[in-house]
């Protein structure tokens, strides 16, 4: 359930950031979580980069091109956490499916929290939003790389993230050459 936005001093509350959850009762609002808009994407993949999590230019792949289609793919979920309007974090979930799984299986390919922002309470509202858009979209299981960040790290455990299997090889694709003739 999300909780409404109010204005001061309604229903008895207040503080410079408030919201009247379902029950009637205020809480604070640190960080708005919601699912990304083209308009975020710049902000986003700037961020990505900065934190180590997307190419930088001059690779192959457009990521910042990607990040845009992914905004309109309904097997993917591009959400951003704010503060004061600035980005605080971001994450990506991709969709594949799985006969294996019984369904789709999410894929955790990015989670970035910006310098200066509380990382375990932006990661935790990250993952909880991403969890509820997997679940909306028919996952059956979610899996992430674990960060070498001990913060994000202990973030995904918390979520009940566990080691499924330490069996799993990748190989990079090579980048196709320009056919020639």
């Amino acid at each position: 359930m999300r909780a409404a936005i109010a204005p001061l001093g309604r229903h008895g509350c207040s503080g410079s950031a408030i919201a009247i959850s379902p029950r009637g009762s205020c809480i604070r609002v640190d960080y708005l979580v919601r699912q990304a808009r083209i308009t975020d994407v710049d902000r986003l993949y700037a961020l990505c980069v900065e934190m180590g999590a997307a190419p930088g230019a001059g690779t192959p792949l457009d990521a910042i091109g990607l990040l845009r289609q992914l905004i309109y793919m309904p097997n993917a979920s591009v959400v951003v956490a704010e503060a004061g309007r600035q980005i605080a974090g971001g994450a990506v979930l991709g969709l594949r499916p799985s006969v294996r799984a019984g369904g789709f299986v999410g894929t955790v390919d990015v989670l970035v929290v910006a310098p200066g922002h509380n990382a375990e309470k932006v990661a935790d509202e990250l993952v909880n939003e991403i969890m509820t858009s997997a679940r909306r979209k028919g996952c059956t299981a979610v899996e992430v790389t674990l960060p070498e960040n001990a913060e994000l790290r202990a973030c995904w455990i918390r979520h009940g993230f566990a080691s499924d299997a330490a069996n799993i090889y990748r190989a990079e694709v090579p980048v196709r050459a320009p056919a020639t003739r």
